[in-house]
């Protein structure tokens, strides 16, 4: 048996053995083999930890990473990328039962004695050649329509916000399951041994639902394959630096005495999380000097720059962090969340939206255009979408600052790069705009397919704990390939 072998076996509590050093310890050779491990290991350890549970993929990727562009809080779809004329034509009118068929609203909502359905105020056009609709608060996005597949039919079971989002980040509606990310970076592993795998970005200043750490956490997973946030500030990562009075020589030597002791601790207590602490150790250490140069966008040319718009030069933006996105994807990083807030709009969708489109529309649009002019857009993931969509009917009365109620019924994403089928759109919406017509995608089914497209076959990627196997789509999960380029 080979060491690598062993390195990928899942012992019944769902521990993995450490690579050659649990390998030479498990066949007894002795302080020899601990010897020959250590060096194995400081010279190899990125080679041993970032191989990931895998290895390599399952068969032949399209895609190496995915940049995924979080809309919390649930953008309406029906003032953003599906038209319905209906809508304004029945502008005021009830909303027929025919078409609700019983199914249940939120609190807010579904004590309403008048359910009203409310049009788009904004106006829309075709583009691209499959004709998709684009409201013209999307200009950017528009303008890329040849490069973005549009989807209309995705559903969910979620009608709130904390159970809607972790069902997309974590394949479950109940909180504690692995990310997306650490899913990925687990059977992966890592492209740069000087990068975390997994990075998360969140816009500065905004309100809207609170964002936990279980979006990004690694559940039961080791931590070192959880998301690490970039903080929009000198130190991008919290205790990076060292501090007073500590050189980097100090630093090292600090290090490899504390490493002495978890490796000690290790041989006689062979918990996986004692290894982990190892690994971050030595990632926060490489990261020292990575971090900085990634992160200093002053380095792009004034052109780039400008085609992110105004406020890329404010740390923190959602434009800036579309930017350090592009720098984090050009360096390896496999999985990188960003979280534009505050899309929860239960009053005031005709205000709301325009401003917070400005906010993002021309940055999600310019990123997947620096990735194409960087060689970088066929290999890599862009997924835009919320964790539901937002209802046909006005929460509360008409008025000019009507709202929209959660919809988990139908509510649409766009994806670009990495393998999906450009200038295209799938599934579609009843005219209301309430239920699926045609080619549903469940948060299950867009899991599976993006998984496929990084080479990984959904049913196989598996983590043992608590006497089960548990894999990103559980149970569910098909994949669209219809989709696929």
């Amino acid at each position: 048996m080979k060491a690598d072998d062993v390195a990928q076996q899942v012992v019944p509590d769902g521990e993995v053995y450490d690579g050659r050093r649990r390998f030479l310890q498990r066949f007894g050779l002795g302080i020899g083999g601990i010897a020959l491990s250590e060096m194995l290991t400081r010279d190899s350890a990125a080679a041993l930890v970032d191989r990931g549970v895998l290895g390599s993929p399952h068969f032949a990727p399209k895609a190496k990473r995915i940049i995924s562009l979080f809309m919390s809080g649930g953008p309406s779809q029906l003032d953003l990328l599906d038209y319905k004329p209906l809508l304004k034509e029945r502008h005021g009118q009830q909303l027929p039962e025919s078409v609700r068929g019983g199914q249940r609203l939120t609190g807010m909502s579904g004590n309403q004695a008048s359910i009203p359905m409310v049009g788009s105020p904004f106006r829309f056009k075709q583009h691209g050649p499959a004709g998709a609709w684009f409201s013209d608060k999307l200009p950017f996005t528009a303008g890329i329509a040849d490069k973005i597949c549009v989807v209309n039919s995705m559903y969910t079971e979620a009608i709130n916000h904390g159970p809607g989002v972790t069902l997309l980040q974590t394949g479950t509606q109940i909180a504690g399951r692995p990310s997306f990310g650490a899913w990925l970076s687990y059977g992966l592993g890592q492209e740069n041994a000087n990068l975390p795998s997994f990075v998360v970005l969140v816009t500065n200043g905004k309100g809207g639902q609170p964002l936990g750490a279980h979006l990004w956490g690694s559940g039961f997973l080791r931590s070192q394959y959880q998301g690490v946030l970039f903080r929009a500030a000198d130190d991008p990562v919290l205790y990076l630096r060292n501090p007073g009075g500590l050189g980097a020589e100090g630093r090292r030597m600090l290090l490899d005495r504390l490493q002495e002791l978890h490796e000690h601790q290790l041989e006689t207590t062979p918990d996986a999380e004692i290894q982990s602490r190892i690994d971050n150790y030595e990632m926060a250490y490489r990261m020292q000097t990575s971090i900085p140069e990634v992160t200093d966008l002053s380095q792009e040319s004034p052109h780039v720059l400008e085609s992110y718009g105004p406020d890329v030069g404010k740390p923190g933006t959602f434009a800036a962090n579309c930017l350090l996105a592009r720098r984090l994807a050009q360096r390896g990083v496999r999985f990188i969340q960003l979280y534009p807030q505050d899309w929860d709009h239960h009053g005031d969708v005709p205000g709301r939206i325009p401003a917070l489109c400005t906010e993002t529309d021309q940055p999600a649009a310019a990123l997947v255009k620096d990735l194409e002019q960087h060689g970088l857009l066929d290999d890599t993931l862009v997924v835009w979408g919320g964790e539901f969509g937002r209802t046909n009917y006005c929460q509360g009365k008409i008025s000019d600052k009507f709202g929209r109620d959660h919809h988990p019924r139908c509510f649409s994403i766009w994806l670009a790069g990495g393998g999906v089928k450009p200038g295209s759109q799938y599934g579609a919406s009843c005219e209301f705009g309430y239920n699926i017509a045609e080619n549903g995608m469940h948060v299950h089914d867009l899991h599976a397919t993006l998984l496929h497209l990084l080479g990984i076959d959904h049913e196989q990627l598996t983590y043992k704990f608590q006497g089960r196997r548990y894999r990103l789509t559980d149970v569910h999960g098909n994949i669209v390939r219809e989709i696929l380029a």
